[in-house]
């Protein structure tokens, strides 16, 4: 499963600050954060299979996060999810991201999908599954599975055993992420991390079965201050032995080099 915590608007600092980690097969591709450029610079690692990515912030202070939702959408996968990231990734607000899925998903037919995006001024959740639900998330800490969210949980139909149990783990991390009184952003994303390790919440998963080795492959931690600043730190393996290393995300830097290569 992949695991997408989002505290939004719960600290006066920031205004955005995510904790996620990426479930994936170990042997499929990908490169970590580095800047990219569209309409808009944004920051985000890249899935080498598809060219997508599955989390991302760009300079407007827009965060786009993808999980799967585990369902079984008639023609679905005819385009990659992870471009449907980098496309949200090119606009300047998560308004605006949400009215570009809604056009989207009546161009493309996608697999199911629970959307994040997140800015200063708006949180959405947009869930696909051959149908398209869009919410408006309140200030405060949701936990996103590929199950569902904050409270709102399915039995899969292949796996349906996995309904209660992701259900189970993203209630118990979103209680025990609730802010606590006179919380900052830097402890609570110290807590965050701690649980994303944490086996005992079952988010950081180690398993090989039969169609091969699957787990935890990353973690990424997001945050966007309210003066436009972004600070990401990413684990480029399981956070129960991988230290997050700091990710460039200022875009003056990020032109210098690229200036020094041409």
């Amino acid at each position: 499963m992949c695991t997408l915590t989002l505290a939004w608007q719960a600290f006066t600092d920031a205004p955005v600050v995510v904790a996620a980690n990426r479930d994936e097969a170990l042997d499929r591709p990908s490169e970590p954060p580095g800047r990219h450029h569209g309409s808009l610079g944004f920051v985000a690692p890249r899935d080498l299979d598809a060219g997508g990515t599955w989390v991302g912030v760009n300079d407007a202070g827009v965060f786009v996060g993808i999980t799967n939702r585990w369902v079984d959408v008639e023609g679905g996968g005819e385009r990659s999810r992870g471009l449907l990231v980098r496309d949200a990734l090119n606009t300047t607000s998560a308004e605006e991201a949400a009215r570009l899925v809604e056009r989207s998903v009546r161009e493309h037919q996608y697999d199911g999908f629970n959307l994040v995006l997140a800015d200063e001024a708006a949180a959405v959740l947009v869930e696909w599954d051959g149908r398209l639900r869009v919410r408006n998330l309140s200030p405060g800490v949701h936990v996103v599975v590929n199950v569902g969210a904050d409270g709102e949980f399915f039995e899969p139909e292949r796996r349906p055993e996995m309904g209660p149990e992701q259900g189970d783990n993203a209630a118990r991390i979103q209680g025990t992420l609730w802010p606590e009184p006179g919380e900052g952003h830097e402890a609570w994303l110290d807590r965050a991390t701690a649980v994303l390790a944490d086996h005992e919440y079952g988010v950081c998963v180690h398993s090989e079965g039969p169609e091969g080795r699957y787990g935890t492959r990353s973690s990424s931690l997001v945050t966007v201050f309210d003066d436009g600043r972004v600070d990401y730190q990413f684990a480029p393996g399981p956070p129960c032995e991988t230290a997050y290393e700091p990710v460039d995300t200022d875009a003056e830097t990020s032109a210098e080099a690229d200036e020094g290569q041409v």
